[in-house]
């Protein structure tokens, strides 16, 4: 398959997309929708980062541009369920409810087409930072913010001199070695509750770290995030699931608008 060239999946797992951050990279993530189509779509947590847009309104065109591109395919027959995190943490008074044929949920059980059944959740909830210092996980979170402007001005001198992007919030992560720690000890805690509820694995993101594992007989699945990583997960027909590291941006702005009044009109 070419960058070009229409996916249809079964099901395409998102997450820690952060629109209204400046660090959200809205422009891959369209670029990635625009090839890429499934019958389940699931937005699993930290879609919309409300702790920063309380601080200031940051909202350019293109994240405007997800969240139409998101409902265009709702309207197309595309089942999307949004299951908040910790950043979109108000949606959670919506758990229940529907809009524009996005279904809101405290969690999901997917099922897979080879019958794996697979919890769905942010991961928030088995935080033991957010659950127990949350002005901690505030402070992280700037302390991250930080990074990631430090990342923008670095990765703008490395395009210049024609190398590759590279995520320094990640390098720092997977090199201090408490952050390693609290990544293992998330990811044994979440196989731990997919366990307790009687699923073979989970779907989670919240801790940016892309991930496809067996944690003690669980399939551990991570999605990461649209800040750094710029991946999703997948499931294909016949069951079998993947992540798709997203590296293509095109060299000009997509006219999503454009593209999807000619997809309306093929249909």
């Amino acid at each position: 398959m070419t960058d070009t060239e229409a996916r249809h999946c079964r099901t395409i797992w998102l997450s820690d997309i952060h629109l209204g951050t400046p660090g959200c990279r809205a422009d891959y993530l369209l670029d990635f929708l625009r090839v890429h189509s499934a019958d389940t779509l699931y937005l699993v947590g930290d879609i919309i980062d409300g702790w920063r847009l309380r601080k200031g309104w940051y909202w350019p065109q293109t994240h405007n541009d997800v969240i139409q591109k998101i409902l265009r395919a709702a309207r197309k027959g595309t089942r999307v369920v949004y299951v908040p995190g910790n950043h979109d943490e108000v949606s959670r008074q919506f758990i229940g409810l529907s809009f524009g044929g996005i279904e809101v949920a405290e969690d999901a059980i997917h099922v897979t087409a080879n019958g794996q059944r697979l919890l769905v959740t942010h991961g928030d909830l088995f935080d033991a930072v957010m659950q127990h210092a949350s002005w901690l996980a505030h402070l992280g979170s700037w302390l991250y913010d930080l990074l990631l402007k430090l990342n923008r001005w670095m990765n703008a001198v490395r395009l210049r001199l024609g190398l590759p992007y590279w995520s320094m919030s990640q390098f720092v992560k997977h090199q201090v070695k408490d952050a390693v720690n609290f990544i293992s000890q998330f990811e044994s805690a979440m196989a731990a509750e997919a366990r307790r509820r009687g699923c073979d694995g989970v779907v989670c993101g919240h801790i940016h770290k892309a991930e496809i594992r067996d944690i003690d007989g669980v399939l551990y699945c991570n999605d990461g995030d649209w800040v750094e990583s710029m991946t999703a997960l997948v499931e294909t027909f016949a069951g079998e699931l993947e992540i798709i590291h997203w590296r293509t941006r095109q060299a000009q702005p997509l006219n999503l608008g454009r593209i999807d009044q000619m997809q309306d009109a093929a249909a």
